[in-house]
């Protein structure tokens, strides 16, 4: 089969290898779509211990089925392999399980590929009205959804419907969190966004409140924050930005130095938590979700070719891409 595989820093090679090798209770998914995620660039530059080249990276996907008593079924597919038998496990928070795995993590190949192999309990069906390219979107926005329903828990006390919510990032991952806050009830949400070519896109879509993090005041404001980059920056932002009492929500990985000021936090009775992708209830609902159009129109995506996925990282990189989803398609 065609792959895209990360083999150095800054590395990508088209070029054949061979078809997975199918473990017991797997299944072969032939790849519609896939996303490009921010973790795919991480590792891309070189950051990511956990996924050494050369590996074929890419794990926002959705596609058919082409093996076993389900060949032919459209499908979405949840990454996070779990052992189903521990503790975590088995209270329902698979993301948590000291085995898990994600495809394009070894020892997992990825899914920039023509095909990719998934245990068949980590697949839900799509309806055939759904297009390849939203159903690929329930991994990223199942983040979003997973935060959501965390900070909806911690912040029980609060009135959540009228919570003043701000959402640092403009990527996938922060447009997920912003349409996963008012598809469960929070009216009052702004989304916050450093490149201004993407904060021009996303004002033009007319679905999302859109500020760049330039004009962002340094007066606490809101009951919730939502941190879907993870830089001492933006870390910094939420912590001056959050009220007396409020919670800020921790999703983004970019690093692990400075920005949040416990002493305030202490001294204001505010809430930290960090939420890592989602259990695979969340990733159920939020395909649910798009399914029924509770997450809109979802028309933040752009279409690649497998085969281009090379440039379409290095426009990443240098922020000329726009849209918040690059879209990888091995069948164009």
């Amino acid at each position: 089969m065609k792959a895209l595989v990360y083999v150095g820093q800054k590395q990508l090679e088209f070029r054949e290898v061979p078809d997975p090798v199918l473990r017991e209770g797997e299944v072969l998914v032939q790849i519609e779509s896939v996303g490009i995620c921010g973790s795919d660039m991480h590792a891309y530059l070189g950051h990511d211990e956990r996924r050494p080249e050369p590996l074929i990276l890419g794990h926002e996907a959705a596609g058919t089925i082409v093996t076993g008593n389900s060949k032919g079924k459209r499908v979405t597919i949840n990454p996070l392999v779990s052992c189903s038998d521990c503790s975590y496990c088995l209270d329902g928070r698979e993301n948590l399980c000291s085995e898990r795995q994600i495809i394009s993590m070894q020892p997992r190949e990825g899914a920039f590929a023509e095909y990719v192999a998934i245990p068949e309990t980590n697949v839900v069906e799509v309806p055939s009205h759904v297009e390849w390219d939203k159903a690929a979107l329930a991994e990223p926005i199942a983040c979003g959804w997973h935060a959501t329903r965390i900070a909806r828990e911690k912040l029980h006390g609060n009135n959540w419907a009228s919570a003043n919510t701000l959402v640092i990032g403009g990527g996938a991952i922060g447009i997920g969190a912003a349409l996963s806050l008012h598809a469960q009830g929070v009216k009052n949400v702004v989304l916050a966004e450093r490149n201004e070519t993407r904060v021009a896109y996303l004002r033009a879509l007319g679905e999302f409140d859109v500020v760049s993090t330039a004009q962002l005041s340094t007066d606490a404001g809101y009951d919730l924050v939502i941190d879907c980059v993870g830089m001492g920056a933006t870390r910094q932002q939420a912590s001056q930005s959050v009220l007396a009492g409020g919670m800020i929500v921790s999703i983004g990985l970019g690093d692990s130095l400075d920005g949040l000021d416990l002493r305030r936090f202490t001294l204001q009775e505010i809430g930290f938590v960090g939420t890592y992708t989602y259990t695979h209830d969340d990733f159920c609902q939020t395909a649910k979700a798009i399914f029924d159009g509770t997450l809109g129109s979802l028309s933040w995506t752009e279409p690649r070719t497998l085969a281009d996925g090379g440039q379409a990282f290095t426009e990443i990189l240098t922020g000329v891409a726009a849209a918040p989803k690059i879209i990888l398609k091995p069948k164009l």
